[in-house]
């Protein structure tokens, strides 16, 4: 049976249930940040929303040329600064269980970033 309904007849082939009380549950949105320090093992981020605490994250990080998602768990966070418009949040996280890819990726943009501050190129 197909159900019809504000939007015109239903043309799914697996029927879906109207929830009749609230189920509730959560969406991923990337967000943009800033990466104010990063580690091999963690970054401080800075947010205009709050983190909370132990939550985890995805993380969409730019390095170098390439782009990597890491997941991350949330260990502090705290009011960075207020202003009349916003709130800046600071948080610091750990990386959870990062692929070595992941995990290697970093370490080299780590340490493209300590040669060319030695060098100055």
């Amino acid at each position: 049976m197909l159900y019809s309904g504000p939007m015109g007849p239903d043309k799914r082939d697996v029927e879906r249930i109207e929830m009749l009380g609230e189920l509730r549950g959560d969406i991923k949105v990337f967000q943009p940040l800033v990466v104010r320090e990063i580690s091999r093992s963690g970054a401080t981020l800075e947010t205009a929303y709050p983190l909370q605490l132990n939550s985890l994250h995805q993380v969409r990080l730019a390095i170098g040329d390439q782009t990597v998602v890491i997941d991350t768990r949330v260990v502090h966070s705290r009011i960075r600064d207020i202003d009349q418009d916003t709130v800046r949040y600071v948080s610091g996280v750990e990386f959870v269980d990062a692929p070595d890819r992941v995990a290697d990726a970093i370490a080299a943009f780590l340490d493209r970033i300590r040669t060319e501050r030695v060098t100055g190129s």
